[in-house]
């Protein structure tokens, strides 16, 4: 990248409550002896993004929806999250809703497909996809090169912030601040609880979901949260007690929808459907819906970042 400082690290204001993706009970952390010095966000190297995005994508016309190997014909089944606002969760009627969902609902629209989502848990979610359990996995999934042995990703639709976030009156205020000793809260196999082992080199407390998590640094079972930054905005409200301090740019992983490694059909049609979405204005539409602070094609696209394959092109505003 460029612009390694907005790669890496950008410090926020309190009442900036940007934030991004995805842990079982632990007890206080301590340095992991076993760590391994890696870079948990990087790819496997620098033209990460580039080297798994697609140069173009078959024409939406040219894709026979019976040959998807769907687990049903005619419909996507999908599983997702139930507790990351402002991505996937379950609103007050019922609904699987949120930024990465309503997208990937537009995407079934031009495939002629109905969707069905089910709530599970993300630790479990690439294996059910590899099982077969569901045809996508919609998760706001960071696409890094350990997860591809087990699943394959379409083509990017969004690009990734970790937020750290601590009680108001917490010493630690940012990542370089987390030492050993602290109780680091994150969620279970998530890029963040690998950030903490593997790039920080501590043992962090490891919790099953979201709401979980964020319960237990509010009532001071941990004094810090690793999270996906959109899930801590959608989680942190002001007068809680609780505050973003910093965050953390990633472009290179981007995100994207999981899908079995041996059903390209389905991820070609995927991909279609994709930068059609982006072709006709809904992908820029619901970044601003669901993004409030990502309203200029600068705050969608940092650092020449893009969504969808390498030729379609975002409509001007």
């Amino acid at each position: 990248m460029k612009n390694s400082a907005l790669k890496w690290l950008t410090t926020v204001p309190v009442a900036v409550a940007l934030a991004f993706s995805l842990a079982a009970c632990g007890g206080a952390a301590t340095t992991g002896s076993s760590a391994k010095s890696t870079d948990a966000l990087a790819g496997a190297d620098q033209q990460h993004t580039s080297k798994y995005t697609t140069e173009s994508v078959t024409a939406l016309d040219k894709i026979d929806t019976s040959k998807l190997g769907l687990i049903t014909p005619g419909t996507l089944k999908v599983g997702t999250l139930s507790d990351a606002p402002p991505n996937i969760f379950i609103d007050k009627d019922g609904k699987f809703t949120g930024y990465d969902n309503e997208l990937l609902r537009a995407m079934a629209g031009k495939l002629g497909l109905k969707i069905e989502f089910a709530s599970t848990k993300f630790q479990a979610l690439l294996s059910q996809v590899k099982n077969k359990q569901f045809d996508v996995g919609s998760s706001s999934i960071s696409t890094t090169d350990a997860r591809r042995q087990t699943v394959a990703f379409t083509n990017g639709y969004d690009f990734g912030y970790m937020a750290l976030v601590t009680k108001d009156d917490a010493k630690v205020q940012t990542f370089a601040g987390l030492k050993a000793g602290m109780r680091i809260g994150v969620v279970s196999g998530s890029v963040q609880e690998d950030y903490v082992k593997n790039t920080l080199g501590i043992d962090p407390v490891s919790f099953p979901d979201y709401n979980t998590v964020f319960a237990s640094l509010k009532s001071g079972q941990v004094d810090a949260w690793v999270a996906p930054s959109q899930q801590a905005t959608g989680q942190v409200k002001p007068g809680d007690g609780t505050k973003i301090v910093e965050k953390k740019l990633n472009t290179q992983n981007f995100t994207a929808y999981a899908v079995a490694t041996d059903n390209k059909p389905l991820m070609d049609a995927l991909n279609s459907a994709l930068d059609a979405v982006i072709a006709d204005g809904t992908w820029t539409k619901l970044t601003s819906q669901w993004y409030t602070d990502r309203t200029t094609a600068a705050q969608q696209t940092p650092e020449g970042w893009k969504p969808g394959s390498k030729s379609v092109k975002i409509p001007a505003k």
